[in-house]
């Protein structure tokens, strides 16, 4: 299997007949889901696709989302999943910096480049153009097994577009289900943006023949009765979703529940504690990072330590190091690097391999961790100044660019607050020309038309003056 393209196909061989997605639209079975793939890839192909042509998937968190991933890859283009929730310029230029010559999306005015057309698959319409990216270099000319691509943070706290092979993707799916063990008799509840978690997920799924239970309803009830009537075995899922269902006023059971897989942010042992006491089913805390995959489950060890992010992946080696990359005693906090099959391939821009970012063959995480002394392992913060809510990585600049253009602002510094629910949340600190007030709500209303809501400041402190270094440059914690 040199394709991810194949886990389709041979999953619809292997079961034909068999639940392969159910969402708002009804059921799938695996033949249909290949079915309707091939009718886009076909189409697709018309566009003189050629190999390392970067498309832009936008869509609702549905079958469309997986057929339309499945058939760019197939194309042999690069994939690149973008959340149909962003803003219309975080849209346009994430388009841009990551020069894909594709756009696919269930939204017109998001797929309005040149020669658009459209294709009905169930009923439902897909909007496809082109972009006036050019097609003299392409991603493959120096990653020639490119299959995705999904813009992260890295350790530099900079956007990079991470590239993943279609062999990396194979080989971390199969690690993790090494220990998951999933197979064509689970049925997973889906409840995260398909944008953010599709390789060592949807992609698992597939290629081991589950059946993908999608609930966008994100309501305790609605995932409750999902579970139930789907007779879910495998919910993966976000600390709030286990918070709701921890907390939900009922007494409602979910016996065909065997796993419970909390990802995108810490979870407190409180949380864990309640879901447990409730349904009688543990949460296993699980680290996913796009560079690498699912390398950290703790599904050995959940009752005893719900915080800790679990133990290393049979195929994976995990250290926690010193500045100078030498391992740590046990129980002391260190750097968090990995080493194991799946790795990306390089960035984005600049153009960059895999080989060039390694520490002495480590993949260092930008993670401060622990371990103890029987290989659990604890992550304790951050090492960089990127703010994680929620799994989604939000950038100081990001938010202090737009401040500063609010006026009666004179400088701001954007920062992270922890959360019980989201891991963190934006806060900033403003500093105000002389003899200017500001209302602090009318300040949020003017960010929300460029931000995304998960980028909005939750707390806002008017300070004296922003600290700076001697090079004129923001001072940071």
């Amino acid at each position: 299997m040199n394709n991810i393209y194949d886990t389709l196909v041979n999953a619809a061989k292997q079961w034909p007949n068999e639940l392969a997605v159910f969402d708002e639209y009804g059921t799938l079975t695996y033949s249909e889901l290949l079915e309707q793939t091939e009718k886009l890839k076909h189409y697709l192909l018309k566009y003189d696709i050629k190999k390392g042509m970067g498309i832009g998937i936008i869509t609702s968190n549905n079958r469309y989302f997986i057929i339309c991933l499945y058939a760019s890859v197939g194309c042999n283009a690069i994939a690149m999943p973008i959340w149909n929730k962003q803003k219309a310029n975080e849209i346009i230029n994430g388009i841009a910096e990551a020069k894909l010559h594709i756009i696919i999306s269930d939204i017109q005015e998001l797929a309005s480049g040149e020669n658009t057309s459209k294709i009905t698959l169930f009923d439902n319409t897909l909007f496809i153009s082109q972009t006036k990216q050019s097609t003299k270099k392409l991603i493959t000319d120096f990653i020639p097994d490119a299959a995705l691509m999904r813009f992260t943070s890295g350790t530099t706290g900079k956007a990079k577009g991470v590239i993943i092979s279609h062999t990396s993707a194979l080989q971390r799916v199969d690690a993790a289900n090494e220990i998951l063990q999933l197979s064509a008799k689970d049925r997973v509840v889906w409840v995260l943006p398909m944008a953010y978690h599709f390789v060592v997920s949807i992609i698992l799924y597939i290629k081991y023949g589950v059946g993908i239970i999608i609930n966008n309803n994100f309501l305790a009830e609605s995932i409750i009765e999902s579970i139930n009537h789907h007779k879910g075995t495998f919910l993966y899922a976000a600390p709030i979703h286990i918070k709701l269902l921890a907390t939900y006023n009922s007494n409602t059971q979910l016996p065909t529940l065997s796993k419970v897989i909390s990802t995108t942010t810490g979870i407190s042992a409180e949380i864990c504690n309640d879901f447990e006491k409730k349904y009688s089913v543990p949460v296993s805390q699980a680290y996913g990072i796009i560079e690498i995959g699912l390398p950290i489950i703790n599904l050995q060890r959940s009752k005893e330590f719900p915080e800790a992010v679990g133990y290393a992946l049979p195929a994976y080696d995990v250290a926690i190091l010193d500045k100078d990359l030498n391992p740590l005693p046990d129980e002391q906090i260190g750097f968090l690097g990995i080493k194991g099959p799946g790795m990306f391939e390089g960035y984005l821009s600049p153009p960059t391999l895999k080989n060039e970012t390694l520490q002495k063959g480590w993949f260092m995480t930008g993670d401060y961790a622990i371990r103890k002394a029987d290989g659990l392992i604890i992550i304790k913060g951050r090492e960089k100044n990127v703010i994680n809510v929620s799994g989604n990585k939000v950038f100081p600049h990001e938010i202090e660019e737009c401040i500063n253009t609010y006026a009666g602002i004179k400088s701001s510094k954007a920062f992270s607050k922890i959360h019980p629910l989201l891991g963190e949340v934006v806060a900033v600190e403003i500093e105000l020309e002389n003899g200017i007030a500001i209302d602090k709500e009318a300040l949020i209303t003017y960010c929300r038309k460029t931000l995304s809501s998960f980028k909005l400041p939750q707390f806002i402190t008017v300070v004296d003056e922003i600290e700076l270094t001697g090079s004129g440059k923001i001072k940071r914690v």
